[in-house]
């Protein structure tokens, strides 16, 4: 493998330390950050049919419910 030397200023150094685990090379905290390394299908299939449901069902209320407190939300604000 390859390699390359970058400069950063003081203040990239320490924000990319910082965000560095013990079992990570700053190559490896680079890819982490960057998305380098995400796998889009990884999650993708994991919830059951039952579970989907669940969660769609519970989205849908969530969403049902934000849309009656912004409606008495924009009422109450517009005097309707």
């Amino acid at each position: 493998m390859s390699s390359k030397n970058i400069t950063l200023k003081e203040e990239a150094y320490e924000s990319l330390k910082s965000h560095k685990r013990d079992d990570e090379s700053f190559s490896d905290v680079v890819l982490r950050l960057s998305g380098a390394n995400k796998d889009v299908m990884k999650g993708f299939g994991m919830l059951s049919d039952e579970e989907a449901d669940d969660l769609r069902e519970h989205v849908e209320d969530v969403r049902e419910q934000f849309n009656e407190d912004f409606t008495e939300g924009r009422d109450e604000l517009f005097g309707q």
